[in-house]
């Protein structure tokens, strides 16, 4: 036995930043994530809180004025903010969604242009891939770029769009050849400033209610030709490849969410009495608990090890990423779920914070490509991969 054997151990930096995440979410976030949830807006003061502690796009390389964090500690401040508030996670991690593509497709100057004003606060990225026809099938999209001059027109409606209307930039994929399928899709960075970009109405969801998703409309918006992420018709290969780096990151906000029913919980089994002692002691009770620490344990192995491989670019971060946010927001949907059962009618009810984390729970499995989407992914690339021969 060596008690000094560190494989599998966060180095110690990643432990204090997990240490300050937490102290920062535990006294800016967790008090207000009630009120940001029953007034379905968007908090400002905690988006101002994270851009002060530099914790709003730690993803952004020191190059571009960032802090340069990897890929797993990018997913730690995303758990962490989320074992708080689910609401506020999507800030740290529609940061990286919106700009992903551009730090692995865009040219220097337009890193050089946009990673700077994120890692500054200056403003917010959000990601326009999902449109009112062309949901999973993002291929079938329509909305359109056209070139005009020495810049290019985009017209169209993009839906589903996590921060729309309080995110200031924009990565859009538009079709640039119509006649060339996939790789007819380009990749475009679009300001709230553009003339002819609008917003439609927030949607009425069932959880991230501070997180506002609406759609994106493209009227005639005008941007010049160096807006294009990489080169004219990889498009759809950048969401590709942005996904794989970023489902990971849907993984850490269930981890997180998951995280926070369990802490929850455990203290409420041994506070809360009945039959003359605390219903942690019933055996039904603790082996609830259990399984809840174990499949958010589990979750978090996988996230972590995605998130590595994310780092190295390795081959396997297909399957790896899908993988990870896949078993990570179901582990997230059931611990939810049995949680609210553990605190019975409490449970149900908003004076406790379950009921809250379950439906925020909800929407892990669904963005970033549903978890049937992500079985698809996982199984065609182990068949890709150990072909008969």
């Amino acid at each position: 036995m060596n008690p000094g054997f560190d494989l599998y151990t966060l180095p110690e930096e990643h432990q204090l930043l997990r240490k300050t995440v937490r102290e920062l979410a535990d006294d800016k976030i967790a008090p207000r994530a009630a009120a940001i949830d029953e007034a379905a807006e968007f908090p400002w003061d905690v988006h101002d809180a994270l851009v002060a502690a530099e914790l709003h796009a730690v993803h952004v390389p020191e190059e571009y004025d960032g802090v340069g964090a990897d890929a797993i500690a990018s997913a730690i401040v995303i758990e962490e903010v989320a074992r708080a508030c689910a609401s506020s996670s999507l800030i740290p991690a529609v940061n990286k969604l919106g700009t992903m593509g551009l730090m692995l497709s865009g040219s220097e100057e337009l890193k050089a242009k946009y990673l700077p004003k994120l890692a500054a606060g200056e403003g917010m990225f959000s990601y326009c891939l999902s449109e009112p026809d062309a949901g999973s099938d993002a291929g079938g999209m329509k909305t359109r770029a056209i070139r005009e001059g020495d810049g290019w027109v985009l017209n169209g409606v993009k839906r589903w769009i996590t921060n729309a209307g309080v995110s200031k930039f924009y990565t859009v994929m538009a079709v640039t050849d119509p006649d060339a399928g996939a790789n007819g899709i380009s990749a475009f960075v679009v300001e709230t400033e553009d003339g002819g970009l609008s917003f439609g109405a927030p949607e009425k969801k069932l959880g991230i209610k501070g997180s506002p998703t609406a759609e994106v409309y493209f009227d005639n918006v005008r941007i010049p030709a160096d807006r294009m992420i990489g080169d004219e018709g990889t498009g759809f290969k950048t969401a590709l490849k942005t996904l794989d780096h970023t489902r990971l990151t849907i993984g850490a906000q269930a981890l997180g969410i998951a995280q926070g029913a369990v802490d929850y919980c455990t203290r409420y089994v041994q506070e809360r009495k009945q039959f003359g002692k605390a219903i942690a002691e019933f055996q039904g009770v603790s082996f609830m608990l259990a399984d809840m620490a174990m499949k958010t344990e589990a979750a978090r192995s996988l996230i972590y090890t995605a998130a590595a491989l994310s780092e190295r670019l390795a081959p396997n971060l297909t399957f790896m990423s899908a993988a990870a946010k896949c078993f990570a927001s179901d582990a997230a949907m059931e611990v939810t779920t049995d949680g609210v059962q553990l605190l019975g009618g409490y449970g149900y009810t908003r004076d406790f914070p379950l009921e809250r984390m379950m439906r925020d729970a909800k929407i892990t499995q669904i963005y970033e490509g549903t978890n049937q989407i992500q079985r698809l992914v996982m199984s065609r690339n182990l068949l890709k991969a150990n072909p008969l021969r």
